[in-house]
């Protein structure tokens, strides 16, 4: 309640703020600074991945450990004024080489940081899922849009260019109008303590993790918005695991153009992969959206072969990264900006019902 009180209140500074302060696009001559908020597991991943980029740059962390900022600082060539704790964060405002914030933080703390971000004047880059409601993804983006700053949600695959040939075979209609795609996404979940596992701070278990892979895939090879779900959950309450959180759940969308998504999200077993298939073939991908090594498989005429995707010059990340810093640079939408985001927590909300009502449920 703290937390959101807070949020609120800083929101209505942005509000205010936005009327006469509104954030400007850059010379596109310069690489646009991120401040990562958050130094956990995710935050190794992307942390050299701005090696690779080429309007990107780090130059801010915030961590809730200064003696951990200034590891991570050290490493990465972040200087002792560009290291945040939680409560210092705000004055990221007074900081001219911060352009962007990347809000790399459990699901929870996703709304509190990129409205504080707004209302310090910043660009965000918001993690995955967007927030734990729509509610309070549509105060994300009303706190942006306030502000003058961009929001984009870390969508990687759809800048990795297996997933990109995927949605180019799809709906070019190669292997015949698209007709089913099945979409798996989970991992075995271990430590019962993480907060991925704690409702408060992810908003629900394996589908707003590891299920919106499943969700998002299936959303974006067909280029449409489904028209309606229906869903099943299977949780066994006695796991420790899962006093809070669903385990598994089994959804299915309807499209306009007639295409069934079946699609599976869990924390029990191991899924990475989609197929989408025509009425000419197939293209298979497994694995479908891992950080790399990730491989298309086509079948067509009766043969199946290897469907290499095309070299982008660069990797999934940077790419990312690099995104966001070109649309400040040329003030243009991003690819998936925040209201990419909360059309995925509407329809997660409406599995989460389908589910809970053993219905099917109307978009």
């Amino acid at each position: 309640m703290t937390t959101n009180r807070r949020s609120l209140l800083t929101m209505g500074g942005v509000l205010s703020l936005g009327l006469t302060q509104p954030a400007r696009a850059q010379s596109a001559d310069r690489r646009l600074g991120y401040a990562i908020v958050g130094l956990g597991q995710y935050a190794d991943v992307i942390l050299p991945r701005f090696a690779d980029c080429r309007h990107s740059r780090v130059t801010a962390l915030v961590s809730g450990s200064m003696d951990k900022a200034r590891q991570y600082g050290a490493r990465y060539g972040v200087p002792e004024g560009g290291l945040y704790t939680y409560e210092t964060f705000d004055t990221i405002r007074n900081n001219p080489d911060v352009d962007i914030v990347y809000v790399i933080l459990p699901n929870g703390m996703h709304h509190e940081y990129t409205v504080r971000a707004a209302a310090a004047g910043k660009h965000v880059m918001c993690e995955k899922p967007m927030a734990n409601t729509a509610a309070e993804a549509e105060q994300m983006i009303a706190a942006c849009r306030a502000a003058g700053s961009k929001l984009m949600i870390g969508y990687r695959c759809r800048f990795e260019p297996s997933n990109r040939e995927a949605i180019r075979v799809a709906r070019s209609a190669e292997l015949g109008p698209t007709r089913i795609i099945t979409a798996e996404h989970g991992f075995n979940i271990g430590d019962p303590t993480q907060w991925r596992l704690n409702r408060a701070l992810a908003g629900g278990g394996s589908l707003m993790d590891i299920g919106i892979y499943s969700l998002q895939a299936a959303r974006y090879l067909t280029g449409e918005e489904p028209v309606s779900v229906s869903a099943v959950e299977s949780t066994d309450r006695s796991d420790i695991r899962f006093r809070e959180v669903e385990d598994t759940i089994n959804f299915q969308l309807s499209f306009p153009s007639g295409v069934i998504a079946d699609c599976v999200s869990t924390y029990g077993s191991h899924h990475n992969r989609y197929r989408i298939v025509g009425t000419q073939g197939w293209l298979d991908a497994e694995s479908a959206t891992a950080y790399e090594g990730n491989r298309l498989r086509l079948h067509r005429d009766g043969r199946t072969i290897d469907h290499p995707a095309p070299d982008a010059g660069q990797n999934q990340f940077s790419a990312m990264l690099d995104h966001l810093s070109q649309c400040v640079m040329t003030d243009s939408e991003p690819l998936v900006a925040g209201e990419e985001g909360l059309r995925d927590m509407r329809i997660i909300e409406a599995i989460y019902l389908a589910a809970r009502e053993r219905r099917t449920v109307m978009l």
